[in-house]
């Protein structure tokens, strides 16, 4: 089973309003809340990461996460386990990169810390929503736009690079280990927009994030591929183009926006009538269902 049907069948089985999206709003207290898990092995390898980037990566994801509600992040706690081999300079370089990530604009208030037979951990992170307009992946209306903010493609060319022994192009192996929130772009859109909107971080690659948008909201997105921003260096790879529309961890930003919307963005499409994804690639047009965007992207609980 893939991590979408789980949230399925969890949300199903809890029959709760609030999941859905990455981030549960609640209205009454005024906030958004997550939570993510980074597993040794499945997200992370040891021996290719430091503590101090584990830390840092651990803390942004989550940002992200918030700032693509619309929400301005504000708290976190983080839960640590670690085996017996861990020692304390570990465990001061990891929150010494939790703490950068933070920029002053968010604080860790706690947490846990426990022993494992793995690295495993756990963030919450917390987002104030007075005076934002929070999103939602049902908000994308026909005749909005589609735009994007951060280049798509280098966390996973930079996976592929390390897993190979490889050390440069060093910005792609930073992009994987060392993620940015598009926090601003996402404040400019949330304080400014005054209608219904979608908004979703590319954590688990573009077109997942495109297609779900898509089908949660019952519309057709228009995709130009030549639109979309990329940097030059993943021409390396034979698969370059793969990897700018599934690779995932980039954790930059999609919004489905109004037209009348100046948020200094890159348009890449349109919204019109129908369901799915239209891609504009080397002049043909590739349509995408949810199955087809499915069946392509990182499934977490599957083991090559």
């Amino acid at each position: 089973m893939r991590e979408k049907d789980f949230i399925s069948i969890i949300k199903s089985t809890l029959d709760s309003e609030y999941i859905g999206d990455d981030c549960a709003y609640l209205k009454d207290l005024g906030i958004v809340v997550t939570q993510d898990n980074l597993v040794e092995d499945v997200h992370f390898l040891r021996n290719s990461i430091t503590p101090f980037q584990l830390g840092y990566k651990s803390v942004m994801v989550n940002i992200s996460d918030v700032c693509a509600s619309g929400a301005a992040i504000k708290y976190l706690t983080v839960g640590l386990s670690v085996p017996d081999n861990v020692d304390g300079n570990f465990i001061k370089e990891f929150y010494e990169g939790a703490k950068t990530a933070c920029g002053g604009f968010a604080e860790i208030v706690g947490g846990d810390v426990t022993s494992s037979d793995k690295i495993f951990v756990s963030v919450c992170a917390i987002g104030k929503t007075q005076g934002c307009k929070i999103s939602s992946r049902k908000n994308a209306k026909t005749g909005y736009k589609v735009v994007v903010s951060g280049v798509h493609g280098s966390s996973s060319a930079g996976l592929k690079l390390i897993l190979n022994g490889k050390k440069e192009p060093e910005n792609l192996i930073k992009a994987h280990l060392m993620p940015k929130a598009q926090v601003e772009f996402c404040r400019q859109i949330a304080q400014n927009v005054s209608v219904d909107y979608a908004m979703m971080d590319t954590s688990d690659g573009l077109m997942d994030a495109l297609s779900t948008i898509a089908n949660e909201s019952g519309v057709l997105l228009e995709i130009n591929f030549d639109k979309i921003p990329y940097d030059d260096a993943i021409k390396q790879f034979d698969d370059w183009q793969n990897l700018i529309l599934f690779g995932g961890e980039d954790y930059g930003i999609i919004a489905v926006v109004p037209e009348s919307l100046d948020c200094g963005e890159t348009v890449i499409g349109r919204v019109k009538d129908g369901l799915g994804v239209d891609l504009i690639l080397n002049g043909k047009v590739l349509h995408y269902s949810k199955k087809d965007v499915e069946e392509k992207i990182f499934n977490h609980f599957k083991k090559d």
